[in-house]
């Protein structure tokens, strides 16, 4: 079986050789004249040490237990920078003691029992794929007997299939490609398509408010929860299928984004579509950013409601071999329904009218895939994982963090944004990053930025000075009225900023939820709460 990374992201024969990672490291330097390092080697799977287990499973769970040496290694932490760096030099000491796999609810529920009356710390994992240490447990777990990662990944079936309501119910370990293929079967498709996707799942995508694929309306899978159920310490919470209600909170709204410190999801109700049969897509390029980040507020309140538009400013259309010198807008429009070109020709004519410039848009029915821009821009936006991993063993910091806004401050936190990463760096590491920004989702009343950084490192001081980075980052966001995270969710690495972020009161709220759902404290310790 194709094997995952035990460090890096994804699949461990992604990572590339030596001559292919000294290949990146020359177009590195020729693109930003960084000192950049020759390749290292990461600490191979069989070299790592671990502490022992401190506690055992009960009888009862021993079926799905495992202390196997490279499960523990691969539910240790998730794939930030940051948990590559340490997985790169070898560092697993917070290797959870006992990975356990539930097969059914009836599990999840006796697994929450035990950890509850044996004061055993349970972390809810999906795909492993969180990028803000949401699957790590930190110095919190000496004050706990054992940890325990909770995997859901023997829960992966589409259980029921709603075709006149378009909806399905999926177990919460299902990844994309696992529910995307069963759902095809019925001629139907969830059509959320984050970074993560092929190892990332529906439980996950939920619990984080993850961003999915489309660009505009159904941004997030807030959007597709029809209703879902949650195994919690003090019993089964089970909402009610409604496709709308004004009934007081949404008991939904309290679980998305709660990222497994409530209860852990096991399956879900979520909106489905015809899979489409039309498709439009196009790019636009720009000289001048400032008319491209207009165009593209125009066309995002024009509600037209493209299923992409997204703007990579010139390093971000360079980098992924998109443009050079020039900013570009890639969009497209898809339906199960109708032809798209008046949409498409409108967006185009919006774009002309803020000095864009198109070759005109490519339309596909059927099956098929886009060679043009947005195709090579797709690829290189599922790709971009893998290269991360690359940079680390050539001794490079390379992080990207996400954010939104109102439109009438983008301009202003866009500067302060780019001139705190690049002097943080220069500070730092002796050199100004290079930072590039594109908008993975776009609303009416704002954009979401999507940042990339780059800057050489000295070894041994990654993390260091990566902190130093990530942190003036985080700090211009919070003065600038941005928000901490669009999707990565808040982790235990968001937390400092979500504090500033969230109203205090509501602080308040958040505990005594916990302290209601979750009595001894077990569920993912650390994670939004102090």
């Amino acid at each position: 079986m194709r094997r995952r990374s035990h460090w890096a992201w994804g699949w461990a024969d992604r990572f590339p050789d030596r001559d292919a990672r000294r290949a990146i490291g020359e177009q590195v330097r020729a693109i930003t004249s960084f000192d950049v390092k020759d390749v290292t080697e990461p600490v191979a799977l069989d070299a790592i040490t671990m502490p022992a287990p401190r506690i055992d499973a009960p009888p009862s769970l021993a079926a799905i237990t495992s202390i196997d040496h490279e499960d523990r290694a691969l539910h240790t932490r998730g794939r930030s920078y940051r948990d590559v760096v340490r997985g790169f030099y070898g560092d697993f000491a917070s290797a959870p003691d006992l990975v356990m796999r539930p097969r059914d609810e009836r599990e999840v529920d006796a697994i929450l029992d035990w950890a509850s009356s044996a004061r055993v710390a349970v972390v809810p994992f999906g795909g492993g794929t969180s990028v803000v240490g949401g699957v790590e447990m930190d110095e919190r777990r000496e004050t706990y007997a054992g940890v325990v990662s909770l995997d859901l990944g023997a829960m992966t079936r589409v259980l029921e299939v709603d075709a006149t309501s378009r909806a399905a119910r999926i177990q919460a370990g299902a990844t994309g490609p696992q529910l995307e293929a069963q759902l095809a079967q019925h001629g139907m498709s969830m059509r959320c398509y984050p970074q993560s996707f092929e190892h990332s799942t529906l439980g996950g995508w939920i619990a984080t408010r993850a961003g999915g694929h489309f660009a505009t309306v159904y941004t997030h899978v807030d959007d597709l929860v029809e209703s879902m159920r949650v195994v919690t310490p003090r019993g089964l919470i089970e909402t009610r299928r409604l496709p709308a209600s004004g009934a007081g909170p949404s008991p939904d709204r309290l679980m998305l984004g709660s990222e497994g410190i409530f209860g852990v999801i096991t399956d879900a109700w979520v909106r489905v579509q015809v899979r489409p049969t039309f498709r439009a897509s196009a790019s636009v390029k720009f000289t001048s950013y400032e008319r491209a980040v207009d165009a593209t507020r125009a066309i995002a309140q024009s509600g037209l409601f493209p299923s992409n538009c997204r703007l990579l400013d010139q390093r971000e259309a360079m980098m992924n071999g998109v443009a050079m010198g020039a900013s570009v807008l890639v969009l497209g429009f898809e339906s199960a329904d109708h032809p798209l070109e008046a949409w498409m020709e409108r967006a185009l004519s919006i774009a002309r009218e803020h000095g864009g410039e198109s070759e005109g848009a490519t339309y596909r029915s059927g099956a098929g895939s886009a060679d043009d821009a947005a195709g090579r821009w797709r690829q290189a936006f599922l790709d971009a994982p893998y290269l991360q991993s690359s940079l680390v063993s050539l001794g490079m910091i390379a992080d990207t963090f996400e954010t939104a806004c109102t439109w009438d401050r983008f301009a202003t936190l866009h500067a302060a944004v780019v001139r705190a990463v690049r002097d943080a760096s220069a500070r730092v590491c002796g050199a100004k990053a290079l930072v590039s920004c594109r908008f993975t989702h776009v609303y009416p009343d704002g954009p979401a930025p999507y940042y990339t950084f780059v800057a050489p490192a000295t070894r041994g001081r990654e993390l260091e000075q990566w902190t130093e980075i990530k942190r003036a980052a985080s700090d211009a966001l919070m003065a600038h009225g941005a928000t901490i995270t669009h999707h990565h969710a808040v982790g235990r690495l968001h937390r400092p900023w979500y504090e500033q972020e969230r109203p205090s009161l509501f602080e308040h709220v958040l505990r005594a939820t916990k302290r209601e759902l979750d009595p001894a404290g077990i569920l993912n310790p650390g994670v939004l709460l102090a």
